[in-house]
This record gives C-alpha cells, sequence and structure tokens, in this order.
C-alpha cells in the first residue's frame, strides 16, 4: 500500500528524478514554455512555484538576504548563473504583486506513440 508516499517516480531511480525535475525546471524558467507529460509536469511545477517565491523574498530583502536566496535557487538550479539572474531579474519582478499560481498547464491530448497525457507548463503572464 503506498499510505502517505507522495510524488511521481516516473520510471527512474532517485537521482534520475532529481536531474529530470531540475532540468525540466531549468528549461521551463528559459523558455517560460515548454511541452511535457502531464506526470513530468506534475513532478515538477511545486519546485518551479517554490524557487519563484525564493527568489521573490530574496528580492524583498536587505542584500545579505538577497545573496543567501540567490546561493540556494542556484544549487538547486545545477549552478547555472544565467538561469539563477533571470530568476531573480526578470521573473520574480514580473510576479511581485502575485500571491502563488505562477504556472498554468493547458491539456494537449494524447501524444501519437504511446498515448501518453501532454501538456503546455508555462509561466502565468501579466
Amino acid at each position: 500500500m503506498r499510505h502517505g508516499v507522495a510524488g511521481y517516480k516516473l520510471g527512474r531511480t532517485t537521482s534520475q528524478r532529481k536531474l529530470l525535475r531540475v532540468n525540466l525546471v531549468r528549461q521551463l524558467f528559459e523558455h517560460e514554455r515548454i511541452t511535457t507529460t502531464q506526470a513530468k509536469a506534475l513532478s515538477m511545477r511545486n519546485d518551479a512555484e517554490k524557487l519563484i517565491t525564493l527568489a521573490k523574498k530574496g528580492n524583498r530583502g536587505d542584500q545579505i538576504a538577497k545573496m543567501n536566496a540567490s546561493r540556494l535557487a542556484a544549487s538547486r538550479l545545477g549552478n547555472d548563473r544565467e538561469i539563477t539572474k533571470k530568476l531573480f531579474s526578470d521573473i520574480a519582478s514580473r510576479f511581485e504583486n502575485r500571491n502563488g499560481g505562477y504556472t498554468r498547464m493547458i491539456k494537449l491530448g494524447p501524444r501519437k506513440g504511446d498515448s501518453a497525457e501532454m501538456v503546455i507548463i508555462e509561466l502565468v503572464s501579466e
């Protein structure tokens, strides 16, 4: 029985799952819209929203708080400086007055080959 077990395994080992989620979040922040399966989108959406909230809180704080938040976000994004800079300067400032719900999922229907549910996950534009 799976009582109290959260998350999606996605047919991968733990390290593969972590890297997949990191790569999906990086691609989402880079392109602001990606097409993927519904299970992958649901598993990475929480990480993306938490990173945006972290960047918002870091921008509101003093210089030390911003540096700490930036380092934490960079470590969770695979130490990619460009994506981290975009997250703090562009994405976090865009959602400064929004309390949550930074991403949107649009269902596309089943994929031709294996009938997996496909979605577009994108950052909400305001």
